[in-house]
């Protein structure tokens, strides 16, 4: 059965957006971008908030992203082989392929995808993310904490609930980005 992994970046206080909605202040370097690139390879589906997928589906869209270097064109490779489930109420059609487009978060549909998936399952966006949680879908948590205090925004992991993780990986990079990855433990 494939894993489904919750992996997002956040800030030092917990966010992953500031209280404008800005992510700027993500140091990307090449070692990161191929970190990046490789958790995503493991993937066979990526599931997503309307917002994410339309700030992600540029690499599908704009050719000149991938043609920028190898690691933009292995990412952008990497992300256009997956499946993408959308959750939309307002998004009418997916401008990028083997996407589809469902209008709300069924959890027993997921359950049902994680068990006959054959590579992992990775959803994207905290509130999406949120719900996956207080469902119990969430096997493991890759969080990638950024060297910066944005004071306010949109958190990175659910509220008004607990969830007990354990660590079982780490890495710091160069740049000051610490990676913790955490198995979820069943209550």
């Amino acid at each position: 059965m494939a894993k489904f992994i919750y992996a997002t970046n956040v800030s030092l206080d917990g966010y992953i957006e500031d209280e404008q909605g800005r992510f700027d202040w993500l140091p990307v370097d090449d070692e990161l971008f191929a970190f990046h690139t490789d958790l995503l390879r493991s993937a066979g589906t990526f599931l997503y908030g309307r917002r994410l997928y339309e700030a992600m589906s540029v690499w599908e869209t704009d050719p000149a992203l991938a043609a920028k270097s190898d690691l933009m064109a292995a990412f952008a490779n990497v992300w256009k082989a997956a499946s993408k489930v959308v959750y939309s109420t307002t998004l009418d059609a997916a401008p990028t392929a083997g996407t589809r487009i469902e209008r709300r978060f069924d959890p027993a549909a997921v359950r049902q995808l994680k068990a006959t998936a054959d590579r992992d399952v990775i959803v994207g966006g905290a509130g999406l993310a949120s719900e996956a949680f207080r469902a119990g879908l969430v096997d493991e948590c890759r969080l990638f904490f950024f060297p910066v205090v944005v004071g306010g925004g949109k958190p990175g992991l659910p509220t008004g609930m607990r969830a007990d993780f354990e660590l079982i990986d780490e890495r710091r990079f160069p740049n000051g980005v610490v990676h913790l990855r955490y198995r979820t433990l069943a209550h």
